[in-house]
This record gives C-alpha cells, sequence and structure tokens, in this order.
C-alpha cells in the first residue's frame, strides 16, 4: 500500500496540476472514448501507455487471457459482457479492439493446465477458449505454440464479440469495427490482424 499512495502523491505533484482541466470537463461532460480494448489483465500490458492514450480516451476491459465469453444473458455474473454492452449501447464507441499479447499465462494455463493453486476460477475461465486450443493443437506448422494460440484467442474472442446482437447490428449499419491485435513484451512490438487472417507488424517510426 505505501508504493501505491506514494504513486498517488506523485500524481498529485506532478500530474495533477496540468491535467486538472481534463479530469474536471470529464467530470462535467462524462466520458467519451473513442474505443474499447479488451486486453489481458497480465501487468507487464497497459493499454493506455501501449496506444499513449490519456483519461478519457478509452474505455478498457482487462481480463485473464482478454477473453470475451458467448453472449448469454443468464442470472450468472458477466463482468466482461455487461462492459462491452455499456461500451457498446451506452456509450457507443466506434472501436473495439481485442489485444492479445506474448508470454500470456492465462493461455499457458489454457495449452497446459491452470496452476494447482489457482484452479477455482482460471480453469472454468479459460474454458471458453477450448476452441483457440483445439485450433492450435490441431496445425501441424506451428513452431512456436504458444504465439499460435494467444492468436487464436484474440480470433475467437473477435468471434464471440459478433454473437452479441447489438454488436452484430452495429456492425452491419458500419457504426462499429473491430479490430485483433497482438503485443509482444520483448520487443514492445504490436502486430495488428488482417483481413486474410494474419498478423502483422503495425508500421512505427
Amino acid at each position: 500500500m505505501d508504493r501505491l499512495l506514494t504513486g498517488y502523491r506523485r500524481f498529485r505533484r506532478e500530474q495533477w496540476p496540468e491535467r486538472r482541466r481534463l479530469f474536471e470537463t470529464l467530470a462535467d461532460a462524462g466520458q467519451r472514448p473513442f474505443a474499447l480494448v479488451i486486453s489481458c489483465a497480465d501487468s507487464r500490458v497497459d493499454p493506455g501507455m501501449i496506444f499513449d492514450a490519456g483519461p478519457g480516451e478509452l474505455f478498457i476491459v482487462r481480463n485473464v487471457a482478454n477473453l470475451v465469453p458467448p453472449y448469454a444473458p443468464d442470472t450468472a455474473y458477466h463482468g466482461t459482457s455487461a462492459a462491452i454492452e455499456f461500451a457498446v449501447r451506452v456509450l457507443k464507441v466506434p472501436e473495439i479492439l481485442v489485444m492479445g499479447h506474448a508470454l500470456c499465462g492465462g493461455v499457458q494455463a489454457l495449452l497446459e493446465g491452470p496452476p494447482a493453486d489457482a484452479s477455482d476460477f482460471i480453469a472454468p475461465w479459460i474454458r471458453i477458449a477450448e476452441p483457440a486450443r483445439q485450433r492450435t493443437l490441431a496445425r501441424a506448422d506451428v513452431p512456436d505454440r504458444q504465439l499460435c494460440c494467444e492468436q487464436e484467442t484474440v480470433r475467437l474472442s473477435l468471434d464471440n464479440l459478433i454473437s452479441f446482437p447489438w454488436v452484430a447490428e452495429r456492425l452491419a449499419s458500419r457504426q462499429l469495427r473491430l479490430q485483433g491485435a497482438h503485443f509482444d513484451i520483448r520487443s514492445g512490438q504490436l502486430s495488428m490482424l488482417q483481413a486474410d487472417g494474419r498478423f502483422t507488424a503495425a508500421s512505427a517510426p
């Protein structure tokens, strides 16, 4: 907690004075993010930093392995689905980006099984991505199974997004665009999912 409070004091001292007006505007006018980013909860992957975005610009949902479950309105708890609904139906974001990343522990658990001391929720959660695991294991030409499965989870989450009727409606009316990406922690390289299904490096200076 000491490190958190030290960081807060640094924020108040160094950043708050120059951003105070921005926060006041966001408080008065509300948020209007230009994109929903669905990313992994991994502490090494910060969408705000990667995309150099400021407060109010991105609506970010983070969970284990950046998974989107299929549309399933019932009485269970659906934190990710609720956030997607809010972003799409209330905030009306024009873009949704699903971003996977290298060295993803959730994908490792999907391929090798969850850690023995962390199976209460991780095991059922990552079962969402079982089709991604099956597609990965079915490919004999894959030199890096972990990377392949990380990319497959992005494709799967994009497919699951389309199962939400109000996502599909906004896609059909061209009010919404979906995009996939993969971030390499070691190199800092972002790769974007192309129409032909391949991930290619995003241009950078």
